[in-house]
């Protein structure tokens, strides 16, 4: 590495430490904001979004033709449907590029982790070093957990870093080593590491957990939080900048309505009431205006409760409606084969990779195990799901496969996107 690449990073930590102490501040003041005053932020962001696509996006320009900015308001904003949306891809599917600034990603930055933040400011204030977390994520910074473990290395925030490709060992070598109050993963790599804890490898004293990026069971939830003593706190976080966080041990999440619109739809694009659960999500990022998303289509299903008394979107979060397995005419949900493997005692992870028809599981394991029943067991519920004579097989692996970049795995692979996955 040059003396130039040096000096580059250190001031691109240095930039973001104080890009994320400047906004820190007012991102803490809007969680106590009002329903009116968090609709009148919203607003004003979105005519300056609307504002700023338009001047500098040819492609924006032509898709919003006709449209003042300055008269915009946010019940106006479906009216955005009748133009081109686009679809997400993402570390799980085909890659999506999204560039901003560093004051932009400080903004993102700061509305995920102003909730710890305000949290430690009730109890005298984050320590002098500032507020630490070690975060077993994205070995590389083209991912937004790794690009935030490479720059976040000073106050306000401090994470130390340990890449999720790792040896599991070695992570918890890393982690013993450091000693962090707190603890931020996947959750796949989360419910390994409460192993590891459980086993007494791992000797970690936390006063939070955060999950991150994979979605979390109920099982897992409970489990992880048993190993470390305290319940664990879920969080979406998408790199196109929609963030959410859980309370902590709860399953549903508050997401950040001042920096992210998100409306949650049906397969038209209309609105869906509380209670049901949604085909897609549509986002409008208030806080990137280099590369403007409105109404950005994530394939997420939400299914939206009532919203918090500040206004903000509540949701619990389903998975992505690609994440169905398709048998013909007959759709499979994920649920039918997490019903059977989450409760089984030595199944530490597993993987389902759907095929012509049925489904081969990879699965790591502890102890003794005996395939025969949980085979059945699945074999059942795709039966009874629709799928005619299913076959299901099962094979014990050493680990899952990980992305090389971002240290993600996905637990269930449907067909269509086994070409593009590892």
């Amino acid at each position: 590495m040059t003396a130039t690449t040096i000096s580059d990073i250190e001031l691109l930590r240095t930039r973001m430490a104080g890009a994320i102490g400047r906004r820190m501040p007012g991102a803490i003041e809007r969680l106590g904001w009002s329903a009116g005053q968090l609709a009148a932020f919203q607003r004003d962001r979105l005519g300056a979004l609307l504002a700023h696509a338009i001047e500098c996006s040819p492609f924006h320009a032509e898709r919003l033709r006709g449209i003042d900015p300055s008269r915009f308001e946010l019940a106006d904003l479906p009216r955005l449907g009748e133009y081109l949306c686009l679809v997400s891809g993402g570390s799980s599917g085909l890659r999506g590029l999204f560039v901003q600034t560093v004051e932009a990603y400080a903004e993102f930055a700061a509305s995920l982790m102003r909730r710890a933040m305000a949290v430690a400011m009730t109890s005298g204030g984050p320590p002098p070093d500032g507020l630490v977390f070690g975060i077993v994520g994205a070995g590389s910074p083209v991912h937004s957990s790794g690009l935030a473990a490479a720059t976040a290395t000073r106050p306000p925030i401090r994470l130390i870093p340990v890449p999720a490709q790792l040896p599991t060992a070695e992570i918890v070598r890393r982690l013993n080593a450091a000693q962090p109050p707190a603890l931020m993963s996947y959750a796949t790599k989360l419910a390994e590491l409460a192993h590891e804890q459980r086993e007494g490898r791992l000797r970690l004293a936390l006063r939070s957990v955060v999950s991150n990026s994979e979605g979390l069971s109920e099982q897992a939830r409970t489990a992880i939080g048993e190993a470390f003593g305290v319940p664990v706190i879920d969080t979406f976080v998408s790199t196109e900048g929609l963030v959410g966080h859980s309370e902590p041990g709860r399953a549903v999440f508050t997401f950040a309505s001042d920096s992210c619109i998100a409306e949650c739809v049906d397969d038209a694009g209309r609105p869906v009431p509380d209670g049901t659960t949604s085909a897609k999500v549509l986002i409008t990022n208030l806080h990137n205006l280099t590369q403007p998303l409105i109404r950005y289509e994530l394939t997420d299903r939400f299914t939206p409760a009532a919203a918090s008394a500040g206004g903000y979107l509540r949701a619990s979060v389903d998975g992505r409606s690609d994440d169905l397995f398709r048998y013909g005419a007959t759709s499979v949900h994920p649920s039918v084969f997490a019903a059977v493997l989450l409760p089984v005692p030595a199944i530490r992870e597993f993987q389902v990779r759907q095929t012509a028809g049925g489904a081969d599981i990879a699965v790591v394991t502890d102890g003794d195990f005996n395939p025969g029943p949980v085979t059945a067991a699945i074999a059942d519920g795709l039966r009874q799901a629709g799928v005619t004579s299913p076959h299901v097989s099962i094979r014990r692996v050493e680990a899952l496969d990980r992305d090389a970049m971002t240290g993600k795995t996905r637990r269930f692979i449907p067909l269509g996107r086994q070409a593009r996955t590892p």
